[in-house]
């Protein structure tokens, strides 16, 4: 099924040893799709994906297996431009980027953000934050 999105998408991937981030967002900043997905079915997952969103480009985080994974991701069928970006303190970012997302509720208000326990991985985070760490380079002015 053609995604309605017209314009060219950004695949962000935050490898890991079991489990990856992927987030989908358009060059506007919105976001399409995130999701935390096991290491064996990244590339079906990214192959479903690429049915679905024009990817145009795949933001790889550079830490994690980042140079098997680019090798592994210029495999795809018709590779997409693969940019790999520094994920340095993408996952405390993506701690305070939790909170923001899904506000507390209740008695958890109450609680200071340092002793919330977040309830599910956090990976599909990491990944908006590398696409936002892409577009943000690219829409920098050159000094």
């Amino acid at each position: 099924m053609p995604s309605s999105l017209s314009q060219p998408a950004i695949l962000g991937f935050d490898p890991g040893r079991q489990k990856c981030g992927l987030a989908i967002m358009g060059v506007d900043r919105i976001l399409r799709y995130q999701a935390v997905v096991a290491v064996d079915a990244v590339m079906a997952t990214i192959e479903q994906l690429r049915q679905q969103f024009p990817v145009s480009t795949i933001v790889l985080g550079d830490q994690t297996g980042s140079k098997q994974w680019k090798e592994s991701l210029s495999q795809l069928h018709d590779p997409p431009r693969i940019m790999v970006v520094d994920e340095r303190y993408t996952s405390l970012e993506a701690r305070d980027r939790y909170w923001q997302m899904h506000p507390p509720a209740g008695l958890g208000k109450l609680l200071p953000q340092s002793l919330r326990t977040i309830p599910r991985p956090i990976d599909d985070i990491v990944a908006i934050l590398l696409i936002e760490r892409y577009l943000n380079r690219l829409t920098e002015p050159v000094a």
